[in-house]
């Protein structure tokens, strides 16, 4: 851009302005563009926000390109390309990371306090059907967490009594709760 541009209205309804605007891209894009890649982690959408906010910058301060203190203008359109890019790692950083569509799709969905309530109605109610031997297994190794060595010693039986215990327990449980079965499985 030299000094003496003015903005000037062409024949097809375009400035001298947009057209010098159009050669400052063709002329120093590329390197621009390149800049802007490293510098946004290989994130193509992102740098070529940055070189079209970058040219924005250049075409609202005509005043800076004009001047006779440098040969070309690419110094300049580099050192505002990477501040703005440094701006603008420093704003995502900021703020909490962003989330895609996808990830909120494949999210689990947690039911609401009053699911969770009646489900744990049911299911009490469901345990209270099992004989006293099944009852004892399921409370020891599904709620208190003991595993089949620690449930046997506690029961007093064999651990191969205990699996036997909790297999049909569960099996009694599927049959009395069959909107559950796919939690039991």
């Amino acid at each position: 851009m030299t000094a003496a541009t003015t903005p000037v209205t062409g024949t097809h309804g375009t400035t001298t302005a947009e057209h010098e605007l159009a050669a400052l891209q063709r002329e120093h894009g590329r390197p621009l563009f390149a800049l802007l890649l490293r510098l946004s982690d290989g994130d193509r959408q992102r740098a070529e926000d940055l070189v079209q906010e970058t040219l924005v910058r250049a075409w609202q301060h005509p005043e800076a390109l004009r001047t006779d203190a440098f040969d070309s203008v690419r110094p300049w359109l580099l050192t505002v390309g990477r501040r703005l890019a440094i701006d603008a790692r420093r704003a995502r950083q900021a703020r909490p990371p962003e989330v895609g569509d996808a990830v909120l799709e494949n999210a689990r969905v947690i039911a609401d306090h009053a699911e969770r309530s009646a489900a744990t109605v049911d299911v009490r109610e469901a345990v209270k059907t099992l004989t006293p031997q099944h009852r004892e297994v399921l409370v020891l190794v599904y709620f208190q967490g003991a595993s089949v060595a620690e449930a046997a010693a506690a029961l007093g039986v064999p651990p191969g009594t205990v699996k036997s215990r909790a297999y049909y327990a569960l099996r009694a449980l599927r049959r009395v709760l069959p909107g559950y079965a796919t939690d039991l499985r």
